[in-house]
């Protein structure tokens, strides 16, 4: 289903939002415009304007003999004198709300002063997204990474897969786009934030598929992300922005004359005097954390996930979702988010028809994550399952790190200590015995068969065996023997947190430091990071931050 939309205009029109209207999965759009109008009293022809803005597929009942469909909120755009009994029927019941007004990354007029010169630190989606506004605003923004671009960081990737020795800067972690540039370029997130638009919009702008601006479950792809990042360098390089690759961050120049003041930033280059720094570092930046810990930034530990990754059959999960092969053409590999209530574990990262990457930046430690390109065409789908850590009380700040880096360890050394990942058909996860084999895996480095289960600290343990048990209920054949178990994944989210002012958005004692994305603690994936990197901009041109977003 394609989206359309005309321009709203300004006079005599006025914008209702049509919730959770049910269409076929194969309804032409104009069907779906003249279903949403005839819910508020119109025709679709008298409508001025019309877009979907939220679809989500619903399979419930689908057992059952009920036909999946969609579930559709749609904005259109009416004369501004529609009244009538059908609209009072809808907005009486819920079923039409006014349309929120959307944002932009700035207002037309900018008033005040601005800082001349800013640092952001890392060039992920909380980086990309806070140097945009900035430069946009007139400020004088360089973006540092101590990875690669993307080209560049390409070769460094295929380099550590032949020769199995990593790439400690320049990673499936460090690097142009960020981590999220290997993954399946999901999009979606269970916030509503005005920001959220924008974002968006520039995606699409730079070649994204238009869906994504609506589909709940928008996978852009990786091999697509290629091109949406390079596009997106250029759109900000058009704007100001100066980028340094494989440039670290390794230390602050602080004055410490009233209240702590960043002047500039000493890089492996040297230094770059500054007005602000935006730190968008990402969830891995162990070593910077440590710097900057003893500079005297504040860190705390917080909850985060853990877990595993498993692999199993497209097949499998299409046919637990879909249950015919018709579904599966017209709708494409099915996916899955599942969720253990009671028990504390849920999927994370569904990957359909993709395969599992090694998220490895350092020597002697195996993560996993996985990726799919747009095609979704491996045969293969992969998630990771995972339950949540809770620091103990009065654990020291980095407790999380150091929980995270002997699993890694323990994960190496499992598979064979060369890269090779412990792996468990998942039936054999439950029952506490070590497979004798293990099925086709895509891990690039292959896999050997281990005791997934007796790494994994009890409580963890627990809750991933729980989990698999209810999913398999969800999708017949989930925790069987055709499930592969491949461990472990321990970067699903950051473990620290760094304390910001709430309002101002720095760093607590700092002026002009302003910790933003998953590595300071405020978000959990492309979506959250890119907006809260865009609120961090706002913040420091001290341009109000949309109401509905706090």
């Amino acid at each position: 289903m394609d989206v359309s939309s005309q321009s709203a205009g300004d006079s005599g029109q006025k914008t209702w939002r049509v919730m959770g209207l049910q269409v076929p999965v194969d309804a032409p759009l104009e069907d779906v415009r003249e279903a949403a109008a005839k819910r508020i009293g119109l025709s679709g022809a008298a409508l001025l304007g019309f877009k979907i803005v939220r679809r989500s597929l619903d399979l419930r009942g689908r057992r059952g003999g009920r036909p999946a469909r969609f579930v559709v909120h749609a904005d259109c755009v009416c004369p501004g004198g529609h009244r009538g009994a059908a609209l009072s029927r809808a907005v009486k019941s819920g079923k039409a709300v006014e349309a929120p007004s959307t944002v932009g990354f700035l207002p037309q007029d900018l008033a005040g002063l601005r800082p001349r010169r800013v640092v952001v630190v890392g060039s992920g989606p909380a980086g990309l997204f806070a140097a945009l506004p900035l430069a946009l605003a007139g400020c004088e923004v360089t973006v540092i990474d101590r990875g690669a671009s993307l080209d560049e960081r390409g070769k460094d990737v295929v380099g550590f897969h032949r020769s199995r020795v990593p790439r400690t800067e320049s990673n499936l972690l460090y690097g142009e786009g960020g981590a999220g540039t290997y993954s399946d370029g999901k999009l979606y997130t269970r916030t509503d934030d005005p920001l959220e638009w924008p974002v968006l919009r520039e995606l699409v702008d730079a070649g994204a598929p238009e869906d994504i601006c609506f589909d709940s479950r928008a996978h852009v792809g990786t091999d697509r992300l290629y091109v949406v990042l390079k596009n997106l360098r250029r759109r900000l390089e058009n704007a100001g922005v100066k980028f340094l690759w494989r440039v670290r961050m390794e230390d602050l120049v602080i004055d410490h004359s009233v209240e702590r003041e960043i002047r500039g930033v000493v890089t492996s280059e040297g230094e770059i005097e500054c007005d602000a720094v935006i730190l968008a570092t990402g969830h891995s930046a162990r070593d910077s954390w440590g710097m900057l810990s003893e500079r005297g930034v504040e860190f705390e530990a917080k909850p985060f996930q853990v877990g595993v990754r498993i692999e199993h059959p497209q097949e499998l999960i299409d046919r637990g979702r879909y249950g015919s092969k018709e579904l599966v053409q017209r709708l494409g590999a099915a996916s899955y988010e599942l969720v253990a209530r009671g028990v504390g574990a849920h999927s994370f990262c569904m990957c359909p028809g993709g395969r599992i990457v090694a998220s490895v930046q350092s020597e002697g430690l195996v993560c996993t994550n996985g990726m799919s390109n747009s095609s979704h065409s491996t045969g293969w789908a992969n998630a990771a399952v995972v339950g949540t850590v809770l620091p103990p009380v009065g654990a020291p700040a980095f407790w999380g790190v150091q929980y995270q880096e002997a699993l890694e360890r323990a994960a190496f050394l499992a598979g064979g200590g060369d890269y090779t990942a412990p792996a468990q058909r998942a039936s054999d996860f439950l029952s506490g015995t070590k497979s004798a084999d293990t099925p086709h895996s895509t891990y690039p480095f292959g896999t050997r068969p281990a005791r997934i289960d007796s790494l994994l600290p009890a409580e963890l343990k627990e809750k991933i065996a729980g989990g698999l048990m209810r999913f398999d209920s969800q999708i017949p054949g989930y925790a069987g023997a055709s499930g592969i178990i491949v461990g472990v994944e321990t970067r699903s989210s950051g473990p620290v947190r760094m304390p910001r002012d709430p309002e101002r958005m720095t760093a607590r004692g700092f002026t002009n430091l302003f910790p933003v994305g998953e590595g300071a603690g405020y978000a959990g994936g492309i979506m959250t990071s890119a907006t809260d990197g865009a609120r961090a901009a706002r913040a420091l041109l001290g341009v109000h931050q949309p109401e509905s977003s706090r």
